[in-house]
């Protein structure tokens, strides 16, 4: 947008030097019709189609000189609003680079905090296995000790019997 707003501004600058160059010969035109003008005044064999002819020259020239005038004032009011929707553009693309600049560090949040959880459960699995070989580890040590109790049981028992034989 703004390269193409650019070459717009560039040819509109162009347009604008080349009517520029036209009102200004267009004024030389007039000013040296109007020279004829009075040159042929100051003549006394002037007849009434000469005089009427080169005022209608000189109307016709100034009414080109107000034409060019509008034309210029148009392109230059199209410039101005150019170079308008430029400085709107660039702000923006500031903005949108401020945009841009907040929304990485809004993803490298996101990111840290996405690491963060992959910890947690890293931690929190451990801790499950940790937990399911601790319950392992807890039903293995009452097997053994109903196998102790029974043990010591049988041995109370034989003892007794033993106790009683004696």
């Amino acid at each position: 947008d703004r390269d193409t707003d650019k070459k717009r501004i560039e040819e509109l600058l162009e347009e604008n030097m080349v009517l520029e160059i036209a009102q200004k010969q267009s004024m030389n035109e007039s000013a040296h019709l109007g020279w004829e003008l009075e040159q042929l005044s100051k003549s006394t064999d002037l007849a009434d189609s000469e005089k009427s002819f080169v005022f209608e020259l000189n109307e016709c020239a100034s009414s080109r000189i107000l034409k060019l005038e509008k034309d210029n004032q148009s392109l230059q009011n199209t410039i101005q609003e150019l170079r308008d929707a430029s400085l709107i553009s660039r702000e923006s693309s500031l903005k949108f680079v401020e945009l841009e600049k907040e929304n990485q560090q809004l993803s490298k949040k996101i990111e840290k905090l996405q690491n963060q959880i992959e910890k947690e459960k890293q931690s929190n699995q451990d801790l499950e296995t940790l937990s399911e070989e601790l319950i392992k580890d807890k039903e293995q040590l009452q097997v053994v000790m109903e196998t102790l109790k029974a043990d010591k049981d049988r041995q109370v028992k034989d003892l007794k019997q033993e106790n009683d034989h004696l």
